[in-house]
């Protein structure tokens, strides 16, 4: 396994690298509001000539996420790329292909409902049973305390009922109102157990990462920015790029609030996955 080096900021190791390919919630925010300092190394990257990729798994479409950064003050020309998993499952669901093809169009919406953007202009409706539903949808719980549990009697009556389950995303966790929630990943995951289909969007799959970097014009060393070791340490553990766990993210209850982040415990959790950081720091600073 490679040495993973704690560090402070990312000052340090920004000479190293060109591109930046960086997550959103857990590095940039915890689902309330913007972290300054995280937006304050943006800046600075920036103004060093790095080139900076947004690549989330959020459900949201680019354009919600761009009102978001720009609602949170966030220069929209600091990045050279923005790109969600909940973008490319509305162009895979518009374009009706593949494992989508006959997905067909009427979908039951588990948990939180209010963001159907992924549906946005596509011939597709939300239905009230799951006996009426051609497929599931979901986008977010719908409260920040619910607990996998809850949603058991629908996934079993699904699976009995053979629907595919759809999710932008593969997090099992997330913020959610500064507060980390469970994910649409860890349903699909349960649903699978079930023996139901689940098709995913979202990191770590590779295609997303080359999809964005063959993008722009010489991307030269890239360093991937996250604080899901399951997703972007992964998605950069599989491309042979070099990485950054955010420790005060999803992992923060195993990796601890220390200012300085532990090593040891770090390495740990990258065992689960297979995957290790190159770096690792409490949060994204300059």
């Amino acid at each position: 396994m490679k040495m993973i080096k704690p560090i402070v900021n990312i000052s340090k190791v920004a000479d190293n690298y060109d591109t930046f390919v960086l997550g959103f919630n857990g590095v940039l925010t915890d689902g309330a509001g913007i972290y300054p300092e995280a937006a304050n190394a943006l800046i600075s990257l920036y103004k060093n000539g790095k080139k900076i990729i947004l690549l989330s798994n959020t459900p949201l479409r680019i354009a919600a996420l761009v009102s978001w950064l720009q609602i949170h003050k966030v220069p929209l020309e600091l990045f050279s790329c923005i790109m969600t998993a909940g973008e490319i499952l509305h162009y895979k669901l518009k374009a009706a292909s593949g494992e989508l093809a006959a997905i067909g169009t009427d979908y039951y919406h588990l948990g939180n409902s209010s963001d159907k953007g992924v549906f946005a202009g596509l011939n597709y409706h939300a239905v009230h049973a799951l006996e009426t539903a051609h497929f599931l949808y979901m986008s977010a719980v719908a409260d920040q305390s619910d607990l996998l549990e809850k949603y058991l009697p629908a996934l079993e009556h699904a699976a009995g009922l053979g629907l595919p389950f759809i999710c932008a995303g593969n997090d099992t966790s997330c913020f959610l109102n500064g507060k980390i929630a469970l994910a649409p990943g860890a349903l699909a995951e349960q649903y699978a157990v079930m023996g139901g289909r689940i098709i995913t969007l979202g990191k770590p799959d590779t295609r997303l990462f080359n999809y964005c970097l063959d993008g722009i014009d010489n991307p030269g060393a890239v360093l991937v920015i996250g604080d899901n070791v399951a997703t972007d340490i992964k998605g950069a553990e599989l491309l042979g790029l070099d990485s950054m766990l955010i420790s005060k993210g999803v992992h923060v209850n195993f990796l601890g609030e220390g200012y300085i982040p532990d090593v040891a415990k770090t390495r740990e959790l990258s065992n689960n996955y297979d995957a290790s950081p190159n770096y690792v720091v409490s949060g994204l600073r300059w």
